[in-house]
């Protein structure tokens, strides 16, 4: 920060004398590997990016785009690509990184940082920035389970295959032991490569097979508790409440809808997510400042507050 601070400021003096200047153009390629590019959060992230290169003016940088369609396997070889490409650094979003370790190495080895969010603490990478996913789960569980009382029977969706939707589901598990009276009708993880297809398919069969049993869905994250809720509505199923995490502007529209079974979601600051990233690149691989001077921690977590009915008109964009 001080690095740039101060050629900012030289460069303000030489304006103000009237001789004009421009900073020097510092190109960098940068690859991007998607865990799954379909998912919402990950466009978001890319969003937020997208922005903070345009407001800071880095035309000069150039960005490719890898989709690994929510495969371990293939996140690790796109990893492995860019490394081999001999890239400025690597951006990761949203992956599970526990196949990656020998393709982190190499762009270790090859002196290419890797900057991830919401991939979890890794070994060779430099910082991942992220929310903390036992506290969504820990803040929208009890939530739901108090909402729906006693008594009731609830579809239980996971998604081990993130670390992330892992955490909040193990959270879930842990919670729902304090609440006996409250009855797992089926419990379902949720294939990542087609996610909406796959919750669709799944609450489909659940909807035929239990009805207005079903009390509640509790969802990983927006896009499948939406899919949940579209299953719901089209078997007649009226009544079940549904969550969601992630707080996409469809979902929160959702949870303000009067009427709407979807109560509640998390709201993730994806497009912050994104430009914090584009600064810690900037600073650590453009402006070659000491990485522990400039990130403050190897997983930053930003807030992520609940959405309900009674906040939700604060979260509308």
């Amino acid at each position: 920060m001080q690095f740039r601070a101060m050629r900012n400021g030289v460069l303000a003096a030489l304006a103000g004398l009237g001789v004009s200047v421009s900073a020097p153009a510092l190109a960098l390629d940068i690859a991007w590997v998607h865990a799954n590019a379909a998912a919402q959060s990950e466009q978001r992230v890319k969003a937020g990016f997208d922005a903070w290169l345009k407001e800071t003016g880095k035309a000069d940088w150039t960005v490719s785009y890898l989709d690994s369609g929510g495969s371990g396997e293939k996140t690790a070889a796109n990893i492995q690509d860019a490394a081999s490409r001999g890239v400025g650094a690597i951006i990761v979003t949203m992956a599970d990184l526990r196949a990656s370790a020998a393709a982190i190495q190499a762009a270790v080895d090859a002196g290419i940082p890797i900057f991830t969010v919401d991939s979890g603490d890794v070994k060779g990478t430099m910082v991942d920035v992220t929310t903390n996913n036992w506290a969504m789960g820990a803040t929208v569980s009890p939530f739901f389970l108090n909402e729906l009382g006693p008594g009731s029977k609830i579809i239980f969706l996971r998604m081990a295959e993130h670390h992330g939707t892992r955490k909040r589901g193990d959270t879930m598990a842990t919670v729902l032991k304090e609440y006996p009276d409250i009855e797992v009708l089926a419990e379902h993880n949720i294939d990542y490569t087609a996610f909406f297809e796959d919750t669709t398919r799944s609450m489909q069969d659940y909807a035929t097979r239990f009805g207005d049993e079903i009390d509640g869905v509790w969802a990983p994250w927006d896009e499948p508790a939406q899919a949940a809720l579209n299953a719901l509505k089209a078997a007649g199923n009226t009544h079940a409440k549904v969550i969601g995490i992630d707080g996409h502007p469809q979902a929160i529209a959702e949870v303000c809808k009067e009427g709407s079974q979807m109560i509640a979601t998390v709201s993730q600051p994806f497009e912050k997510m994104g430009a914090q990233t584009g600064e810690w690149i900037e600073d650590v691989v453009v402006e070659k400042q000491d990485a522990a001077a400039v990130i403050p921690s190897k997983v930053v977590y930003l807030d992520a507050p609940l959405v309900t009915k009674a906040n939700c008109k604060d979260f509308v964009q």
